[in-house]
């Protein structure tokens, strides 16, 4: 998402980042960061040669933010009385993107919000996204959300807005193919003049399944392991024990602790199945039950993004690794 904002940027737009982790603290922590970026973009397009039009648009903002409560952050213009201030924050968000991205589009630029751990937004905010996104595609205004999550981010979508299947290009990003994958690990290393040996970066390889985040976390901790700018296979070894480590301290214990008990019940049986996921018939008759008696769980599951369901009547989890952590539990 990084590179994503960089060549936004790049290409003279006016880009927001946001990410749904800060759902942690709650939609008002989020719409308070959202807030204070947007700020942020505003004091930056605000410079010397500025064009009228876009200067007065940038009092929008003031608005938006200050009715959020967001103060502080001084960008150099007053408030727009009577636009995105009324307290609504679909209104208020459609009407700052219109301000917005029409002064934007008199300047040949465009509005670019680009969010991470979407999946995680509140639904009345993630609604709002998506109603200005259609809007602006119906009153064809500049204005752009690129967002990233889990597998479940597309269902989610669609039970914000039945629409929503149609303002988006979905993506799918899965396990790497071999070349792309020994691509992002051995790149990064070789800008800085180290390398691996075949064996090394094959033990890392296998070890993070080709999985992109994972990918990261052996390559970090191989880099911070290695003495040598060539990294051994015993340096590999060592990293993928570490970054194992790092996964089970954190990555798959988060998953594991939003879920409810009946949750983590359901979790263990389709942890029996490995990565490959779980028939939601075969489930049931593991333990016995209905298959309709384990909608519910399921259904929260797939809302908390700790499974999805990859065709009908299936369910996996949607990080790899997860069926293997939860079967090495003590509990």
């Amino acid at each position: 998402m990084v590179l994503y904002g960089k060549q936004a940027e790049h290409a003279g737009f006016m880009t927001v980042s946001l990410e749904g982790r800060d759902a942690d603290g709650g939609p008002e922590a989020v719409r308070a960061k959202l807030a204070r970026n947007l700020l942020q973009a505003g004091r930056k397009a605000n410079r010397r040669g500025i064009a009228a039009g876009l200067k007065t648009s940038l009092g929008s903002i003031a608005s938006f933010s200050a009715k959020l409560g967001v103060t502080g952050i001084d960008i150099g213009v007053e408030l727009n009385t009577g636009r995105a201030d009324s307290g609504s924050i679909e209104v208020d968000l459609e009407e700052m993107v219109e301000d917005l991205s029409t002064a934007l589009a008199e300047q040949q630029s465009a509005l670019v919000f680009i969010i991470d751990e979407m999946q995680d937004l509140d639904r009345s905010l993630v609604a709002a996204l998506l109603s200005v996104q259609h809007q602006a595609g119906q009153r064809e205004w500049p204005f752009y959300i690129v967002g990233a999550g889990l597998p479940n981010l597309p269902s989610i979508l669609a039970g914000a807005r039945s629409y929503a299947e149609r303002l988006f290009t979905y993506r799918q990003i899965g396990a790497l193919p071999p070349d792309a994958a020994s691509s992002a690990l051995l790149a990064p290393a070789a800008k800085y003049g180290a390398t691996f040996e075949p064996a090394a970066r094959d033990l890392l390889l296998d070890a993070s399944g080709c999985y992109p985040y994972f990918i990261q976390e052996y390559g970090y901790a191989a880099w911070e392991t290695a003495p040598e700018k060539t990294i051994t296979l015993q340096d590999a070894e060592i990293a993928a024990a570490i970054g194992r480590s790092q996964l089970d301290q954190g990555f798959f214990p988060s998953r594991w602790k939003r879920a409810s008990k009946s949750e983590k019940e359901f979790l263990k049986l389709m942890a029996i199945d490995g990565d490959a996921g779980s028939s939601t018939a075969d489930l049931a008759q593991r333990i016995g039950r209905k298959q309709s008696s384990m909608t519910m769980t399921r259904a929260s599951l797939i809302t908390k993004g700790i499974i999805y369901p990859p065709a009908l009547g299936r369910v996996s989890f949607t990080v790899p690794g997860m069926a293997d952590y939860i079967e090495g539990l003590s509990d």
